[in-house]
């Protein structure tokens, strides 16, 4: 990493470790009654350095009284795979089977509403926690996407802030509202609840 990258990624750790620490934050002020839904969005060729980031967050956070919940999508999809005996049949079949049928079979067995929302709400219910954090977004992509995880929580997550680490952008305009870029590419996920977290201030 040069020192310029380092200088910039050592930027955000302060500004959201500043921001996260803060009674403003924790206690959803500034939100217009919004959901207190935040994204962190990062170079998709940052993820390495960024996924240090948030587990220094999590840990500084959680020793300072601010506990932290983090969920991980792609290690809870494999899971919950595990638990319905499916991991090992589909490690099996993965290069046998088409990309399409594959992804609409993972999507079946992980259906964000009935499957996997249900098995975040009950993460939350057996940790006290101040605020979540949602990593792995990249990895889960595109059997999961990014704004129906968001979508979904909206119904059990309105209490305390969320925080989601996006490889990509998180763009307002006025003409196509705001929406969540994958990997700086993707441009079709559309979801406009949440604020960037790089834009609020304590």
């Amino acid at each position: 990493m040069s020192d310029i990258q380092y200088k910039f990624i050592s930027e955000r750790y302060e500004h959201l470790l500043s921001v996260m620490s803060s009674e403003r934050f924790k206690n959803k002020e500034g939100l217009g009654n919004e959901v207190p839904f935040f994204i962190c969005p990062f170079k998709p060729k940052e993820t390495v350095e960024v996924e240090k980031l948030h587990h220094q967050l999590a840990n500084k956070l959680t020793q300072s009284g601010t506990p932290i919940l983090e969920i991980n999508l792609y290690d809870l999809a494999i899971e919950i795979l595990k638990e319905n005996d499916d991991w090992d049949y589909y490690l099996d079949e993965e290069e046998s089977m088409s990309k399409d049928r594959f992804k609409e079979e993972l999507q079946s067995i992980l259906d964000i509403e009935t499957v996997f929302t249900p098995e975040i709400e009950k993460k939350m219910q057996e940790r006290d926690f101040d605020i979540m954090f949602i990593t792995g977004v990249g990895e889960v992509f595109p059997y999961i996407r990014s704004h129906n995880i968001l979508n979904n929580l909206q119904k059990i997550a309105k209490e305390k802030p969320t925080v989601m680490f996006f490889p990509g952008d998180y763009k307002h305009s006025l003409q196509s509202g705001a929406s969540l870029e994958l990997f700086e590419k993707l441009r079709d996920d559309k979801y406009y609840r949440a604020f960037n977290i790089f834009h609020y201030e304590v």
